[in-house]
């Protein structure tokens, strides 16, 4: 049987991955596809409402939309990592 991530945890890999991306300018979508393995049509959804949140900013870089993490973004992905470990310490699954 397969185990599916959660919306959570898929938020969390985004996240992770808008933070530790190396490029200055910010991760495009198709970078953001690949690291955090989501379909695009998925992605699109999920990116749209990180911005709307305030988790993810929106940077027009040479005509081509890329994302980066926001301080508030940084701040939910530090309080999501600890209560993803306080959980793992139990046995739980988010």
């Amino acid at each position: 049987m397969a185990i599916y991530r959660t919306q959570l945890r898929i938020v969390g890999d985004i996240l992770t991955t808008t933070r530790d991306n190396v490029y200055d300018d910010g991760a495009s979508v198709t970078y953001l596809i690949r690291s955090a393995n989501v379909s695009h049509g998925r992605i699109s959804k999920i990116l749209s409402n990180l911005v709307s949140q305030g988790l993810l900013e929106q940077v027009n870089s040479d005509g081509a939309l890329k994302y980066k993490i926001s301080m508030s973004g940084r701040e939910f992905l530090r309080a999501y990592q600890t209560f993803y470990k306080f959980t793992s310490d139990f046995g739980l699954t988010i």
